[in-house]
Formats: structure tokens, sequence, C-alpha cells
């Protein structure tokens, strides 16, 4: 390698967008802007990273970008004076495995690049966030700190050298800075043996079951190969669109009904296999399906909390369990059976890191296709695959059985949400505005033959540290135990995404073949009665139904 050297870069203000809870994601194009990227990530090793003794985990989902980032990144950590950066091969690490490396290797943190389930490609999304030392998500001290620096930094430094051979494992150097680029499987798949019983899991394939896993050509396509196809058995070709790409194969890497179509025909309609599962682009969320059915995400998180204890890793049982607010209350009813705990979160996994860390909850989950527990400080979609299959495999029933003695043992939820993307910041901002100031109104009113209970903005203070969050969703109680709630999501880079969810906890004998809309048509004509979203967007269908 040639000889490097540090420059310093003036820094004017290159206009870097305040992140929200997730990081900073923006379309890919103006990360490659001149300074865009190395201004945040400066702003991230500033406020975040000693200059001295200090260990990063740097990684990503493959997606267009990524590669020159982490580049760049190691440049700049090597000016900044951190002595060690473990990468993974090629830059990818899905965010899961980034967090069981940052636990594993007692690192300061770790940098992810990532926008999630946000499409890639030259003209899709790029994203980078900060996980600090217990492997999750930084705290909103640290990167409320982090924005402020990042929308006033003046000035970096970055060492000037030859890119490394990131394809290449083993250890390297950058200045004076030590580069282990490794397996970015190895590590993960072992964790996830500890925890599951694969000799249960390989003599269920053997048996003759069968499984579609859609990687989405994002990072998690080298990790279920690993633990489906080497690890548990499952024939080659378990795995689809393995091969993480830039782009993701032009396709959106969310693992939905509609995204995940293909999927959803070849398991669900078509009913060709016995299960089938889905990941996203950074590999944190999941979709579960099986043979002529579709598990609720709010319905997977309640019977892994009624199961878990059947798989080797969790066999001492939940301490408790936590869901994020607009999840529907299934898992409550499992904890109150249980005996256990059970805390409503705002939406955001770092509320839940608080609760892992202090030991009050084992599992936990979202409404959003993301489920976790103890093992990581992050949501992960491989592990809630593998906790379905080793259910599977011990309790000798069907995805549909399942689900269907849970919902007669316990009630069931239905459950939807509804999401109108990209609509006008504006018009968004105007919805919540307007129920905000009808709050103290609402309760009392009779609609569409239902009476509002209760409506107020979800507001959480941590029973942890006393950290409080307000203004989190806007929640609506009615009648005959239903519930509408709204919120504004940050979580996509082009105008808001308006989310209503919707719930009514079911009578008579559930089954897979209910419409859940048809159950839920009443709630949802009350829910745009209260909200005005037709009126105030333009919008008179919801982008995606889940």
């Amino acid at each position: 390698m040639a000889l490097s050297s540090i420059v310093h870069h003036d820094a004017p203000d290159f206009g870097v967008r305040t992140p929200g809870t997730s990081g900073l994601r923006r379309p890919t194009r103006e990360f490659q802007a001149p300074h865009y990227l190395e201004s945040f990530t400066a702003a991230i090793l500033e406020e975040a990273v000693p200059k001295e003794g200090a260990t990063l985990v740097l990684g990503g989902d493959g997606r267009e970008f990524c590669v020159p980032a982490t580049q760049q990144i190691l440049r700049l950590a090597s000016a900044w004076g951190v002595e060690r950066v473990i990468v993974g091969r090629d830059g990818l690490l899905s965010t899961p495995a980034a967090s069981h490396l940052i636990r594993l290797h007692h690192a300061t943190g770790g940098i992810i690049l990532s926008a999630s389930h946000n499409a890639g490609g030259v003209d899709g999304d790029f994203g980078i966030k900060y996980n600090g030392e217990n492997g999750g998500p930084a705290p909103p001290l640290i990167t409320d700190a982090i924005a402020r620096c990042a929308t006033s930094l003046r000035r970096y430094a970055i060492l000037v050298a030859e890119d490394l051979p990131l394809h290449q494992i083993g250890r390297h150097h950058l200045g004076a800075m030590q580069v282990d680029i490794i397996d970015p499987v190895h590590d993960y798949a072992e964790l996830m043996e500890s925890l599951f019983d694969f000799r249960a899991i390989r003599a269920l394939f053997t048996g003759g079951f069968t499984m579609r896993f859609d990687a989405m050509h994002a990072v998690t396509g080298p990790y279920a190969t690993d633990l489906l196809e080497r690890r548990c058995g499952a024939p080659a070709g378990t795995v689809i669109r393995g091969t993480p790409l830039p782009d993701f194969g032009g396709e959106h890497p969310d693992p939905n009904l509609v995204h995940a179509s293909g999927l959803v025909e070849d398991v669900m309609t078509a009913g060709r296999y016995d299960f089938g599962a889905a990941s996203d682009g950074d590999g944190d969320r999941n979709m579960i399906l099986g043979r002529g059915c579709y598990v609720a995400p709010s319905d997977s998180l309640a019977i892994l909390a009624a199961h878990l204890h059947r798989i080797p890793g969790y066999a001492d049982g939940l301490v408790g369990v936590a869901r994020s607010m607009p999840t529907s209350r299934a898992v409550d009813r499992v904890a109150a059976a249980l005996n256990i705990p059970c805390y409503e979160t705002p939406t955001g996994w770092k509320f839940f890191c608080s609760l892992l860390d202090a030991g009050r909850i084992t599992l936990c989950g979202e409404e959003s296709f993301g489920t976790g527990s103890d093992h990581v400080r992050e949501k992960d979609g491989l592990w809630a695959v593998l906790c379905w299959l080793n259910i599977l495999a011990v309790s000798g029933q069907s995805v549909r059985a399942l689900l269907e003695a849970h919902w007669a043992e316990y009630g069931r939820d239905y459950y939807t949400r509804h999401d109108y993307e990209e609509v006008s910041t504006s018009s968004g901002e105007a919805v919540m505005h307007s129920l905000r100031d009808r709050l103290g109104t609402l309760p009392g009113f009779l609609v569409s033959g239902r009476t509002i209970l209760a409506a107020d903005d979800f507001a959480f203070t941590d029973p942890i540290d006393g950290s409080q969050a307000t203004a989190q969703g806007i929640r609506i109680l009615l009648s005959g135990d239903a519930r509408i709630v709204v919120r504004l999501s940050g979580t996509g880079t082009r105008g808001a995404t308006i989310r209503l969810y919707l719930e009514s906890v079911g009578r008579g004998t559930p089954s897979v073949e209910d419409d859940v809309q048809h159950e839920l048509a009443e709630v949802i004509r009350i829910a745009h009665e209260i909200t005005g979203i037709e009126g105030q967007t333009g919008r008179s269908e919801p982008t995606v139904i889940t």
C-alpha cells in the first residue's frame, strides 16, 4: 500500500438533514455528493466515538454505494484515531449480525449502512446509523448530538490511502488502525446454533417438510443459505433470490404481501410449500406464511410468546414481553396468561433496548414485521424464521394448526395496517394536527353505532431511566373491543407516510379463511370518518395494506 497521510477538509454547511430515530436516510445520489457521507460520519465519530482505544463494527446490506462508503468511513475512522474496525467481507453485515458482533467483541459501537426496507440502486435510498456498545440503536441523547454536529460541522479529517481489499478475509492496516475483515455469516450462525435445536429442524426437513425463503436479493441471502440449507438440512434451492445485489434486483426489499407477491403466490395462494418466509434489505424484518395462510406480525409475536419456552435457548421461559404501541394487543393476553409483564412502548427498537438491558423482557416485537429477543439488540428476521421452524418441528403442527389453536385459546385480534405512502408532508401533518386538536372532544362520541371510549396522544415514560417520549401516535378506543391508531411515519425519504392501524377482537371461532378486511370493514369506515384522511390527502385508497 502506498504511504498514507491525513488531510483536513473544510466542511461548509452541506445540508445534512437532521436524522430520525433510525439514523440518516436519503436518496443515494445525495450521499454520493462531495462531503455528504463524510460530514455525517465525522459527526458520528465526534459525538459517539472516543479518540483513543475504540473498536468499531462496520458493514451494510450491500445496496448501491455500500462499498465506496465503507472505504471512506474506514479512512475517516483511521484519521479520527480508532484503534480497530471489524468489517464484514465485501462490506456486508446484516443489522442483527452487526449487533451481535458489537456485543461479542465488546466494541465501542458500530456503523451500519442500510436504508432497511427502502428501495436501493442509484435512484433508490441509502442510509447510515450508529449503534452503541449494547449493540442497539443509539439513544436520542446521542442521535440528537450527532444531528446537531452534522448540521454545524465545518471541518473534518480523513486519511488519504488506497482502498482496502474488502473481499479478502484477514488482518489489514490503514494508517495506524487495524482492520479485521471477517466472514459476515460465521459468528451470527454460531449464535443461532447455540439457541435452536437444529437437529429437530433437520429432522423436519428429512421428513418431507417443504419451505421457500425469499432473501429478496438483500443481505440475508448468504445467512439463510448457510443456516437453512447447510446447517438445518433444507434442500438446495430453498433460498431464492439469495445473491445480494446493489439494487435488490430492481425490486423493493420489503417482506410484505405486496413486495413479496411471488412468495405469497407459491405458499399462501397455491399452497406449493408447507412454510414460507422472507426478510428485508438489512435482515431485521420477517414475514411468515403457511400453506394457504398468512401470519400477521402481531399474531406471530403472540404465538412466539406462547411457545418460546419450547426452544432450547429459552427453556427457562420469559421474564417479560414488550410490543410497540401500534402492534395489536394479542401478545398482552398471552403475557397475562403467563403472569409476566407486557410493556407498551413507542415505535422504535431503541425503546425495547433499555428493557432488554435491564433484564425486564425476553421477547419483543412490532407490527411492522420486526421481532427479536435478548440475544441481540435489534429485531432479527432470520431468528424469527428459525423460531417458527423450531416450534413447528417440536409441535408437529402446521402453521395453520398453530394459528387456529392459538386463537381458540387466546382469542383473535383481527388486525390490519393501511399505509398512505408519499403523501405531502403538509397533508400528513394536517391529519395529525386535526386529530390532536379534537382529542378532548372525541370520548363519548357515537359514530356508526360505536362509542369512542377513550382517545389520547400516546406518551411513554421509560421505566428504567425515566426518559420520556411524547406525541407518539393517536390512540382511539372504541366500544366492542376495537382500536384505531394513527401515526405519521418518518422511515421514507420522499414526502410522508400516514399509517392507519385497525383492530378488533373477534367473536365465534376464528379461521385462517376469515377475510380480515371484511371483519374490520366497520372499524375502517369509522377510522376514515374520524381522521378525514381522504379529504386532507386526496387519497381514497391506501398504497399498501398489510
